[in-house]
């Protein structure tokens, strides 16, 4: 039985653990804040209350598997899950809307024909299955097995299978998804669609790779999932079989140091000068951190690097008075006017000005979340480039408001007061730098949207979370905490779950 301390309470931390322990092991884990659940967090007021980080939940399989390999109690006996239908409702710019199915290929190509046009729907269907393709060719060394050691292969070559784009006397094939958008789609509400999926990560369509097809094919192919309570309920559930399998907490518990004897991580010291001695330790930080809880190196070049640059988000949690209507979607997004000036904006060019943002809104219409049926809780939020200052954020707190009334009807009137959380909020909370919420892992970009390995050059120290591969989002984490309890269990000869 080894002695394994984890940093942070995050949900890669926390799955980790778990597995951990029901392989036998000691586990502590030390949270310098009150609480588990990283960005996963409630706020409560006025009988309101409301998901501060994620409100949806792709690929629920994972957190499945977790629970059916940490006990007998499956994960839908402790939370209950819904499926989101329609998976969103879409407000582009020219005031067109449209409701996407969940998970119904023959039912977003009816829906995309009959509110944009004949023929529109069978080129995002005909695009979905180019998508599947490129899923299939990444989804194991992206998400099931720990980065490979030459890792180049993924970064170099690209799996979107993109159509051959003919112009003057050159042909061509995308190699960025706003280029997929533009050859492929055509449409720019179509193009909106497909950008949306890389805004909600704090990635630029621009720069981001054609691989970034799998993220849309990803909600369409698994489906969108709500839990019932809020996704509070999840990272609560979690922390409970953590609990149950005699893993061992400690809160407001700040690390500040990983111990390094005989070349290897030894344990760790807190900040009140306790020296805490284990035999790994596993850290679900921010890289940058990371750094600096260790003088040694943790990584050689040619290794993955931390990305430098990244994206923030602005939310606003809104108390309303009145009923939800009874045809309201789960979720909205309200297109950008201006496509390119967001870009522009979200990639911090000097002089760009604040343009009305790609807004999400979510409005669960739980119970649970509203004081009773007379009132209602919503949340809305858009990207924000990292680093944005107190003026951005009040500028931005206002285009919420103005674009999240084309999904709440009368919003301003029935607006009893809002929250605005902000990236310093999510620094807080998280340890991120700026705020930034780290994307998932995408192949091709010469590397620049991997995240580095979960084992790092310090034997008996590993990476857990958003920041570690295989990247940002609820099912990434919970991968990355199989992956390292593999590597932990099995060593360095661990390839990931079959």
């Amino acid at each position: 039985m080894a002695r394994i301390a984890v940093i942070g309470a995050g949900m890669g931390a926390l799955a980790a653990a778990a597995r951990l322990a029901v392989a036998g092991h000691r586990v502590t884990v030390y949270e310098r804040t009150d609480t588990y659940g990283g960005a996963v967090r409630r706020f409560e007021r006025d009988g309101f209350a409301f998901d501060t980080g994620p409100g949806l939940l792709p690929l629920p399989a994972v957190w499945r598997d977790l629970f059916l390999k940490t006990g007998k109690e499956p994960l839908e006996d402790l939370v209950e899950l819904v499926q989101v239908d329609p998976s969103a409702r879409h407000v582009f710019a020219d005031g067109t809307r449209v409701a996407v199915p969940n998970a119904s290929r023959a039912g977003v190509v009816s829906a995309l024909d009959e509110a944009l046009g004949a023929g529109v729907g069978h080129r995002w269907g005909d695009f979905l299955v180019r998508a599947r393709e490129a899923w299939d060719r990444t989804r194991r060394p992206l998400l099931e097995e720990p980065l490979w050691p030459n890792w180049q292969v993924l970064a170099e070559r690209e799996p979107y299978p993109a159509v051959p784009h003919k112009r003057l006397l050159r042909t061509r094939r995308a190699g960025t998804l706003a280029e997929v958008a533009r050859w492929e789609l055509r449409d720019e509400r179509l193009q909106a669609l497909l950008a949306s999926h890389a805004l909600a990560h704090g990635l630029d369509p621009r720069s981001a790779p054609a691989s970034a097809a799998v993220l849309p094919y990803l909600d369409h192919a698994f489906g969108t999932w709500y839990v019932r309570g809020g996704l509070r309920e999840l990272a609560r559930a979690v922390f409970e079989r953590c609990v149950s399998r005699r893993v061992e907490f400690v809160f407001g518990a700040e690390v500040t140091a990983v111990v390094v004897e005989v070349g290897r991580a030894a344990g760790v010291k807190l900040a009140d000068g306790t020296v805490v001695r284990a035999d790994h330790v596993v850290a679900d930080v921010d890289p940058a951190l990371l750094g600096t809880l260790t003088d040694h190196r943790l990584d050689d070049e040619g290794d993955v690097r931390p990305a430098e640059r990244g994206a923030a988000r602005l939310t606003l949690l809104l108390a309303l008075s009145g009923a939800r209507e009874a045809d309201a979607a789960h979720r909205t997004v309200v297109h950008a006017p201006d496509a390119e000036a967001e870009s522009e904006f979200l990639a911090g060019r000097a002089g760009a000005h604040q343009p009305a943002p790609t807004v999400t809104v979510l409005r669960p219409g739980d119970p649970a979340l509203r004081p009773d049926d007379a009132h209602e809780s919503a949340v809305v939020s858009a990207t924000l480039p990292a680093g944005a200052d107190q003026e951005t954020v009040r500028r931005g707190t206002a285009l919420l408001l103005d674009a999240a009334g084309a999904a709440i009807p009368g919003l301003r009137e029935r607006l009893l007061w809002h929250e605005v959380r902000t990236p310093g909020d999510n620094a807080a909370e998280t340890g991120a730098r700026h705020g930034v919420v780290p994307a998932p892992s995408l192949a091709a970009g010469g590397g620049a949207f991997l995240h580095p390995a979960n084992s790092t050059r310090l034997p008996g120290l590993y990476r857990v979370g958003g920041w570690s591969h295989p990247g940002g989002g609820l099912a990434h984490a919970g991968m990355s905490g199989a992956m390292v309890a593999g590597l932990v269990v099995e060593g360095p000869g661990f390839r990931g779950s079959t």
